[in-house]
């Protein structure tokens, strides 16, 4: 699997947030457990394995979404974006995903939000 050209890292994404930006829709793509668990504040969930035809509606062409998942070493983000694309949205996965997020001291929100594993495992 190809990676699509666009991307946007961390520090972008917390200044287009916290400066009201309205152009973007931000999704984790991660399981529903792990989004409850701790999420970007204005992340919706959508799993990327549900991403269809008739689970994106409350998602909108005229908006940028930016997708993320765990972190580098997942590729959750990148195969939401490129299902994504093919059904005709304007998509950029965020580099580092919630891992440089929490890194770079991007407020989270969630039942464990700052206490919540930092990376995915089986025993999760």
């Amino acid at each position: 699997m190809r990676k699509l050209s666009f991307e946007t890292d961390v520090a972008d994404l917390l200044i287009d947030l916290r400066k009201g930006y309205k152009g973007i829709t931000v999704i984790d793509v991660r399981d529903e457990l792990s989004y409850q668990e701790c999420h970007i504040p204005q992340a919706n969930s959508l799993p990327g394995n549900k991403i269809s035809e008739t689970t994106v509606g409350m998602l909108s062409k005229d908006q940028v979404i930016v997708a993320y998942c765990w972190g580098p070493a997942c590729n959750g983000a990148t195969r939401a974006c490129a299902k994504l694309s093919k059904l005709g949205y304007k998509v950029k996965e965020l580099v580092g995903g919630l891992e440089y997020w929490r890194k770079e001291g991007g407020e989270v929100s969630g039942t464990l939000a700052e206490n919540a594993p930092l990376y995915w495992s089986y025993e999760s």
